[in-house]
Formats: C-alpha cells, sequence, structure tokens
C-alpha cells in the first residue's frame, strides 16, 4: 500500500507539527512489507491521501483521504475565534467529504458528530504520546538548561504556542495571578507575549532541552479550560513531573488519575496546587507513538477496503 502523508505541518513548533514528525517516524517504522510512505500534498497514484492538519485537506482527493482534525475550537467558539469566509468553510467540507477523520479522543470525536454532523462508524479515535524524547533528565542535565535558558532554581512551567493570544489557554490570567514561585512560559513567542507581567519566557526550545526543563520544574501548570488532547501534560509526566490541569472532559480522559484538576479558571487554585506538588509522579499512559503508528496503518487498510 502507497500512503502519500502530508508532513508540511512537521515544520510546525507547536503540537500539531510534534504530531506530524512523531506519526511520520513511527509509520515508517512499523510499516509492513510493501507498503510505503511518501511524504507529498500531492497524492498522486497512491492508495490513500493522509492529511495530518485541516489546511492539507483536499475538497476533490484522486484517492481515499484520511484527515486528523485535532479539535473543533473554532467551530465551539466561533466569537472567539475571527477565522471565517469561504476558505473557513471549504476546509470543513473537505473534513465532511474525508473517507476517514482520525480525532485525538472520544471527547473530540463526540464534538465532531455535533458539530459537523459525521456519522460516528466514520471517525476513528487514536490517542497521541509523549515524543521518544521526552524522559526524566538528570541533576546535571537541569543545571545545564537552567543556565541556558536563564531559569530559577524552583519554577512551574507551562508549555505550548504562545504566538497569538489564545483566549483558552488563560496565560495572561495566570501571568497576572499572585504566586509563591516563578512561573516559565515555553513555546514560540510573538511580541504581545513579551508583555506579560512577571514570567520567564525561552522561546521555542528543542526536545533535548525540553526533556531538562520539563524535568526540573515544580510542576506543569495547565489552565487550558479546552483542548483536544493536551500533550505537554503527557510530556511532563514522562519528565517524571507532577501536572495540575483544568478539571476538564478531555485531560480526564487522557490523564486519568495521573494529575491533580482543579476547576476551570481557578488559577489561583491552579498555582496552589503547582506549589503544593511533590515527585514521584505518575507515570505517562502507556501508549506510544508506534501504537498510535499501527493504528493508523490499520486506518488506511479500512478505507483502502
Amino acid at each position: 500500500m502507497k500512503v502519500a502523508f502530508d508532513s508540511r505541518p512537521a515544520s510546525d513548533p507547536r503540537g500539531i507539527g510534534r504530531y506530524a514528525r512523531c506519526l511520520l517516524e513511527a509509520l515508517r517504522a512499523t510499516a509492513a512489507p510493501g507498503d510505503e510512505v511518501l511524504e507529498t500534498h500531492r497524492p498522486r497514484r497512491a492508495d490513500v491521501f493522509h492529511a495530518p492538519w485541516i489546511d492539507g485537506a483536499m475538497l476533490r482527493p484522486p484517492c481515499p483521504q484520511v484527515v486528523t482534525l485535532h479539535d473543533v475550537v473554532p467551530l465551539k467558539r466561533r466569537s472567539e475565534y475571527l477565522r471565517s469566509g469561504i476558505r473557513f468553510r471549504m476546509r470543513y467540507l473537505a473534513v465532511e467529504r474525508s473517507t476517514r477523520v482520525i480525532v485525538p479522543t472520544a471527547v473530540v470525536a463526540a464534538e465532531v458528530c455535533e458539530h459537523l454532523g459525521m456519522e460516528p462508524q466514520r471517525l476513528s479515535v487514536v490517542h497521541e504520546a509523549p515524543a521518544p524524547g521526552m524522559h526524566k533528565c538528570g541533576a546535571w542535565e537541569i543545571q545545564a538548561a537552567r543556565k541556558r535558558y536563564r531559569l530559577p532554581d524552583d519554577y512551574l512551567l507551562w508549555v505550548g504556542g504562545l504566538q497569538t493570544p489564545d483566549p483558552r489557554k488563560r496565560i495572561a490570567a495566570m501571568a497576572k495571578a499572585p504566586r509563591e514561585l516563578p512561573l516559565v512560559l515555553v513555546g514560540a513567542t510573538r511580541p504581545w507575549a513579551h508583555d506579560l507581567p512577571d514570567v520567564t519566557l525561552t522561546g521555542h526550545v528543542p526536545d533535548e532541552h525540553l526533556a531538562a526543563i520539563y524535568s526540573g520544574a515544580r510542576a506543569l501548570v495547565f489552565p487550558s479550560d479546552d483542548e483536544g488532547f493536551g500533550l505537554p501534560p503527557v510530556e511532563a509526566l514522562a519528565c517524571g513531573t507532577p501536572v495540575v490541569a483544568s478539571d476538564i472532559p478531555v485531560l480526564r480522559e487522557v490523564l486519568g488519575d495521573r494529575a491533580t484538576f482543579v476547576e476551570p479558571g481557578d488559577i489561583a487554585g491552579m498555582l496552589a496546587a503547582g506549589v503544593a506538588a511533590r515527585r514521584p509522579s505518575p507515570g505517562p499512559p502507556p501508549w506510544t507513538w508506534l501504537d498510535a503508528a499501527e493504528t493508523t496503518w490499520q486506518v488506511y487498510r479500512e478505507v483502502v477496503r
């Protein structure tokens, strides 16, 4: 079977880039004899086309199309997300026309059925996982990361994208809230992020340093009130770091009893729980990218049949 995989988002520093990179590597590692993965967004002479992001979905693909839809936040919160117009609608129409849609959680699957009217049998839940480089680091690695990024000795951590002020992430509220420990924000930035008060910004951090920053934190604080999966908490657990997260259905599904949960919007409670966090933390869910790849190959075979 020949699979055309749109690898364009792999260079994205956000979670969608990590999804594309990790899944592509794992697909190649789990391919059966005779299976082939081609990196292209022009799926000529392929048996199936996989767009791992909505921007790559084709309205009229030349072969069966699989699209990964990471969330439907813009459809649920239209007043906060101003993307509209014909191009926006065409992307979701391309998703609706796809042979199969992959989603990261059962919560997102239910939301896709609700907001796009798709039949449940056309959806496949494939969980995500920490990247292979996410692991508990030793003291010397943690100290080197602190020196490189000028981090305090003890800190609370948030990881994600800081390119736009996303309302659901509650970053501004967390930055303004009183707290006992410094707050470190990891992720690619834009000018607005540099106006946040009393925080340490690292900018984009490669994985070999990110694992050490996770490992050196008192806790990861994750105040999002809406997510499709929530990859940073899973990465933090892989690095031995406690997690405090908003008590929302997606994070309950992904993390189970591996995190401390607080009511959405309770920023003071989240920061206090982060300060109180103690090691050892539970490990991450046992799901790996190899598991995700094997399930995705199964989706491809079902689509081709």
